[in-house]
């Protein structure tokens, strides 16, 4: 399906975009591809079940038939022990990020959150008038800008990042490529 048929158009066309969960095997993939196991390299199903397996007091066995599941969009309703036993193998991520909710999307929000003092300034800014939140936003951005750092992102866990280029395989990384996918990812 072409963007022009299905979507809508103009700014109700961008906002309904932008309010559409992803879905489980979409992050499922996306934290795959970008987070590194321990040789480096992008996770596979197979190198995700045995992080999962080599973690100290796992809270549950997941096999690399039910990641390809997960991430294929073949399953989409693990358990908690597996949400959890994931989420710790991909680096601690906020399990909140696999739920399929759009206010659960963004993925950098999700781990400033996790940060006692980030969820203080939080409920230090709720309820206050939009103007003064603004004005709070507009002093963090310059106190960020002063002392050289990065702007956040602004529209969710892959926005303004740089697109990777495509290298080619080696002979070996194809064969493994391949038995993997043959396997189930």
């Amino acid at each position: 399906m072409s963007r022009d048929e299905g979507e809508p158009q103009g700014d109700a066309g961008a906002e309904a975009r932008r309010s559409r969960p992803h879905s489980l095997a979409q992050k499922l993939k996306s934290l795959m591809a970008h987070r590194r196991d321990a040789r480096g390299r992008a996770y596979v199903s197979r190198t995700l079940s045995q992080a999962v397996d080599d973690l100290p007091d796992p809270p549950a066995s997941t096999s690399f038939a039910l990641i390809a599941k997960l991430a294929n969009g073949g399953q989409d309703n693990p358990t908690v022990k597996t949400v959890l036993a994931l989420c710790r193998a991909l680096g601690d991520v906020p399990p909140a990020y696999l739920l399929p909710h759009a206010a659960y999307d963004d993925l950098d929000a999700l781990e400033a959150f996790e940060d006692p003092l980030a969820r203080r300034v939080l409920a230090l800014l709720r309820g206050l008038p939009e103007s003064e939140v603004l004005k709070v936003v507009a002093h963090l951005e310059a106190r960020r800008d002063h002392l050289g750092m990065p702007s956040p992102p602004d529209d969710g866990p892959d926005a303004g990042k740089p697109q990777r280029g495509r290298r080619r395989r080696t002979g070996t990384e194809a064969a493994r490529y391949a038995a993997d996918a043959l396997e189930g990812l």
